[in-house]
């Protein structure tokens, strides 16, 4: 290249070339993965059309009935749009700036053999950071693919190839992942598909006898009552054994992945390690403003980068010990944890006693000032 003169840039990938290949691989698995909720959303807008057209306009006689049944519809219909829209279409939330290494950190960790060398570079990077879980061999959790230390409660998503707090799991049917940003309304979402389902099979049940009676009038509307009653009713059972176990993990304090495995702190694995009581561990999701408990608004409390737990009696400079060994600490009387817990976060433990009095005072959070999207990383 000559003086002044500037270098022409990369010519793009051939057609057949490895890279555009991939491209467009990708982007067909995009595509692909909005199928389910295609899927959904055309049963919705069926649904609608079958029971306010068919059932309620063209095969109900009496008026009051009618009014009734499509005032009571439009409200549950509302209410469950309105949350499948929030949990498609809120991004997931990923750790903050602190949680990721920085360069030299990254360099020193490269050049590191692997073993107790790299844990020594991230036990570094990871000193002030409010983390207390570990890995399976008691070692720092960290992503090599995000490059950054694991807060408790994240795990990284292959679907998504990101880091998400307080993952619960990736849902097919709302092409999402499931986490700390959403993880109400997703509940919202199974709560309000559930009441639509029952309040469709509950007033569409009597015109559902007629039909096998021969009480209905010979018109394309019966079949459309038949079918509907038949959706209604099995999504109905399908939903209430999703939404009842996701209710025992939120009483409970879980998530999807912690069950299957828990988490394992520094002296021992702890499958209740993060449940502080059910009254607790509800305001944790909902938040402390109950006017907002039924509406698919963002008021969890936290962060999502820390979380309380039930655990004392731990010494923090103890050394790691692998998951499921109990290990005797010499300090009885530290309280864990060591590091003050995010505001929003701490006061959920004002009223237990164990704790230590200097934790930090309670700020309660208005909704929308945790709202994740005022911190959350850009999608690549």
């Amino acid at each position: 290249m000559r003086c002044g003169k500037m270098a022409a840039p990369p010519p793009p990938p051939a057609a057949g070339a490895p890279g555009a290949w991939g491209g467009v691989r990708r982007r067909c698995q995009r595509l692909l993965y909005w199928v389910p909720v295609l899927f959904i959303s055309s049963i919705l807008c069926w649904s609608y059309y079958a029971y306010v057209t068919q059932l309620c306009l063209l095969t109900m006689t009496n008026i009051g009935e009618k009014v009734v049944c499509l005032v009571a519809y439009h409200v549950f219909f509302m209410l469950f749009v309105w949350s499948y829209w929030k949990t498609i279409f809120t991004l997931p939330m990923n750790p903050s700036k602190e949680f990721h290494l920085s360069y030299s950190d990254k360099e020193s960790l490269e050049r590191e053999p692997r073993g107790e060398s790299q844990q020594e570079v991230l036990r570094r990077a990871a000193k002030d950071l409010p983390i207390y879980t570990r890995t399976m061999s008691g070692a720092i959790r960290y992503c090599d693919r995000c490059h950054l230390v694991k807060p408790d409660r994240c795990h990284h998503c292959s679907v998504c190839d990101k880091c998400i707090l307080k993952m619960d799991h990736h849902c097919p049917w709302v092409n999402n992942c499931v986490g700390f940003s959403n993880y109400k309304f997703f509940l919202l979402f199974l709560a309000y598909s559930l009441v639509y389902c029952l309040f469709i099979a509950a007033t569409d049940l009597q015109y559902f006898i007629k039909f096998w009676t021969n009480g209905l009038p010979d018109t394309q509307a019966k079949f459309h009552i038949m079918f509907l009653f038949f959706a209604a009713a099995m999504f109905s059972v399908s939903l209430s054994s999703l939404f009842g176990y996701h209710c025992w993990l939120v009483s409970k304090n879980k998530s999807t992945l912690e069950v299957f495995r828990a988490p394992i702190f520094r002296h021992r694995t702890d499958k209740n390690g993060f449940s502080l009581g059910f009254s607790k561990n509800l305001r944790q999701v909902f938040g402390d403003e109950k006017k907002y408990w039924l509406l698919p608004v963002f008021s969890s409390l936290g962060d999502g980068c820390s979380f309380p737990t039930c655990l004392v009696n731990q010494d923090p400079e103890q050394a790691s010990t692998p998951g499921g060994l109990n290990s005797t600490s010499k300090n009885e009387n530290h309280l864990f944890p060591a590091k003050p817990l995010r505001d929003s976060q701490s006061h959920l433990l004002t009223d237990t006693p164990s704790w230590s009095e200097t934790s930090v005072k309670a700020e309660k959070g208005k909704v929308g000032m945790n709202n994740p999207a005022l911190t959350m990383e850009n999608e690549t």
